[in-house]
């Protein structure tokens, strides 16, 4: 009894080990793969970028939301152009035409209160701008790759304008507005979505700075330092 007794138990044991080897490799392997990687050292993932810009020209056009006046609704057409000498820097040229109506603000001021607030309108834009395109990824949107292109621009432009500044503190005489050009420090930052290798959509925003003087009190207007700002939506071809 004792011998079958001990040839059970070592059955036993042995049916056991069997059982149990699966799993402790199987634990061995998932702490494994958890715990690979030192803590104290630093990985970077790199990919390959598959909308290459070195060596391509590009030309957007484009629709654009300006969001300088509170007495305007205006909006207008964008015109861009450039040419990428490097992955991350390219020269860029560009050229804004503005369409200007009066708002619901202006309207209620002539209205309620018998007056004309100042108002500067853009009438276009020009210049020329240097690139910075230091970000690039991509996201995984419905099952479709979607990949961008994140960029700043600064450059020189000018912006004509025009204003109600020489009339609008003086109630006798009638509203009349000039035209006014201004030199202008260009900025930007723009989001370029890939939708193939020639064609892509632009989401940017874009500020004209200027100085330029207010309204004329007693003779006299203070210059300081104004902008002109665009959202623009734009479509692109780059070969």
């Amino acid at each position: 009894m004792n011998k079958k007794l001990t040839n059970l138990l070592l059955l036993g044991v042995l049916s056991l080990t069997a059982l149990l080897s699966p799993l402790s490799f199987a634990a061995e392997d998932d702490l494994y793969d958890f715990l690979w990687l030192d803590p104290d050292k630093k990985v970077y993932v790199l990919q390959n970028k598959v909308y290459e810009k070195q060596g391509s020209v590009y030309i957007n056009v484009g629709f654009i939301k300006n969001n300088t006046s509170d007495f305007q609704s205006t909006t207008g057409a964008h015109l861009s152009a450039g040419y990428y000498f490097s992955e991350e820097w390219a020269i860029e040229a560009c050229y804004n035409q503005y369409n200007n109506s009066d708002n619901d603000a202006v309207k209620n001021v002539r209205n309620v209160v018998g007056l004309t607030p100042f108002i500067r309108k853009p009438n276009k834009s020009y210049g020329a701008s240097i690139v910075w395109s230091p970000f690039y990824g991509k996201i995984n949107t419905f099952n479709k790759i979607i990949y961008l292109d994140w960029s700043f621009g600064l450059g020189v432009g000018q912006i004509q304008t025009e204003s109600n500044s020489e009339t609008v503190s003086n109630a006798a005489r009638a509203d009349v507005f000039n035209d006014e050009t201004y030199t202008a420090i260009k900025t930007k930052t723009a989001l370029r979505i890939h939708i193939s290798e020639m064609f892509h959509v632009n989401i940017e925003y874009q500020r004209d700075n200027y100085r330029a003087p207010g309204p004329k009190v007693g003779g006299n207007a203070s210059t300081k330092w104004r902008n002109n700002s665009d959202a623009i939506l734009s479509l692109g071809i780059s070969f």
